[in-house]
């Protein structure tokens, strides 16, 4: 069989939301990668970090409420921090897992900046909700410092930031110098930290980018032959959640395309994954994305399952 590169994107549910739901999913993770390397596929893996950035910054919050001395910390900082101990989860269970089953190979972490554009209209329509629920008082504070928050009626208040598109990957030489030395790597954790290029200094970005758009973006810099999505769900699947659900076996881009115009796919959760496929799959006529499931995964390449998008 020939070797094949892939990346492969974790959803949310790979990782769960508290440290110990994490532990425990990523031992399914784990799992599916184990398999895939045992099918001879060439890895890259990326993941989502949503509830795990939240939660970082919001205990950095606390933390400078309780200490005046120590300064709020920058998105920047708590998307470095999730990168790290998401990837530390990963590649030990990942590591276990191999050994397991008789196989060694390294499985490496690498913290990954992601360039986005200053002018990138995400900028001044901000819409990734993050962090806890604040009093209205503290809401105001928020909007004094230049930050931008939205009220949940009968919630409260929650912050708000930008979404840029990716740009350019920092480290993707590193990344291929791992790949080319036959390790596993994790990268673009959270679809990367965002920086601004200011001279040969970059800045980090108070911002999050979609991951699985900064995936499609990888998978294609690294001339991968497949985009492997992974959610909750085996399919994609129209009027999803209604009594007339139809999953899909396949789509092409330009019926993807047409499905999004539609509004057929919801904007927090399977939108930003068919978008991905269709940039990927448009790339290049050889290349394909799948959408499935963590537990259908080695399936899903074989094409016994999920959905499929080709040119």
């Amino acid at each position: 069989m020939n070797t094949k590169r892939i990346v492969v994107a974790l959803g949310h549910s790979a990782l769960g939301k508290t440290f110990p739901e994490q532990k425990e999913n990523v031992k399914k993770a784990a799992n599916a990668i184990a398999d895939l390397v045992e099918a001879k596929y060439e890895i890259v893996i990326t993941h989502s970090n949503g509830p795990q950035i939240g939660m970082i910054h919001s205990a950095m919050t606390e933390y400078s409420r309780l200490e005046p001395s120590n300064t709020v910390a920058p998105m920047s900082i708590c998307s470095a921090m999730s990168q790290g101990y998401i990837g530390y989860d990963l590649q030990n269970e990942i590591r276990t897992e191999l050994l397991n089953r008789g196989i060694y190979k390294p499985v490496s972490t690498l913290i990954t900046q992601v360039r986005v554009d200053p002018f990138d209209a995400a900028f001044t329509h901000p819409d990734k909700v993050i962090g806890r629920y604040m009093t209205e008082e503290e809401a105001k504070a928020e909007e004094k410092k230049g930050n931008h928050v939205i009220k949940t009626e009968g919630k409260g208040y929650r912050r708000i930031i930008a979404s840029p598109r990716p740009m350019e990957i920092y480290e993707l030489d590193a990344i291929k110098a791992l790949m080319d030395a036959q390790q596993i790597v994790i990268a673009a954790g959270g679809g990367g930290i965002p920086v601004l290029q200011q001279g040969t200094r970059l800045k980090g970005a108070s911002a999050v980018i979609e991951k699985d758009i900064t995936s499609a973006c990888l998978a294609e810099q690294l001339d991968a032959d497949v985009l492997l999505l992974l959610t909750e769900v085996e399919k994609v699947a129209l009027n999803y959640g209604s009594p007339s659900e139809t999953p899909l076996d396949s789509m092409t881009v330009e019926e993807a395309t047409g499905y999004i115009d539609e509004k057929q796919f919801s904007s927090g959760a399977m939108l930003p994954k068919v978008e991905a496929a269709v940039s990927f799959a448009s790339s290049n006529k050889d290349r394909k994305a799948i959408i499935t499931s963590i537990d259908t995964a080695l399936a899903g390449l074989t094409g016994k399952t999920g959905t499929l998008i080709t040119c």
